[in-house]
C-alpha cells in the first residue's frame, strides 16, 4: 500500500506543479520579445505545440476523434498527465532511490525537463529538434520544469511523504 500512496502523493503534487510552472512560464513567454515568440512558433512541428501534436497522433493512430468542442480541455488534462504520470513514478523512486531527491526535488525537474522537451518530444515527432528553437525557449523550459521539481517535492512533503 506504501507504493500506491506514494504514487498518489506523486501524481497529486506533480498535477499542482504543473499548474506551478505554468505560471512561471506564461510570465516569461508574456515577457519575451515578440520576434522569438514569432521564431518559436515557426519552428514548432505541424505548426503546433508538443501537447496539440500528441493529441493528434493519438487520434490518428486510434480512429477516436476528440470533437472540437472539447479540444480544450482534452489537451488541458494531456499537460496536466504530463506532469502527474513522472509526479507518480518520482514520488515512489524518491523513497527508494536516495539521490532521486537531490535539490529538494530540483533534478528531478532538471531530469523531465531533458527528456521531455530536450529529447522525447523531438524523437516523438511532437516538437522540433533543441536547435530550431532560440535560446530563450531552452532557458524557459528549464526554469519552468525547475519550477516543477521543486514543487513536486514540496507538494508531496505537504501531503505527508
Amino acid at each position: 500500500m506504501s507504493i500506491l500512496r506514494d504514487a498518489v502523493r506523486g501524481a497529486l503534487a506533480g498535477a499542482a506543479a504543473t499548474w506551478a510552472m505554468d505560471q512561471v512560464t506564461t510570465v516569461m513567454l508574456a515577457v519575451q520579445a515578440p520576434e522569438v515568440t514569432a521564431q518559436e512558433e515557426s519552428a514548432q512541428a505541424n505548426g503546433k505545440g508538443s501537447v496539440t501534436n500528441l493529441v493528434d497522433r493519438v487520434e490518428a493512430e486510434t480512429g477516436l476523434v476528440v470533437p472540437p468542442a472539447r479540444r480544450a480541455i482534452v489537451e488541458m488534462a494531456v499537460h496536466y498527465a504530463l506532469g502527474a504520470v513522472p509526479g507518480a513514478i518520482y514520488g515512489v523512486l524518491r523513497r527508494w532511490v536516495p539521490f532521486a531527491r537531490a535539490g529538494s526535488g530540483l533534478f528531478y525537474g532538471l531530469g523531465v525537463f531533458a527528456a521531455n522537451d530536450e529529447y522525447l518530444n523531438t524523437k516523438l515527432g511532437l516538437a522540433a529538434p533543441p536547435s530550431a528553437y532560440p535560446p530563450e525557449t531552452h532557458l524557459r523550459g528549464l526554469a519552468g520544469h525547475a519550477v516543477l521539481g521543486v514543487a513536486t517535492e514540496t507538494g508531496i512533503q505537504l501531503l505527508g511523504g
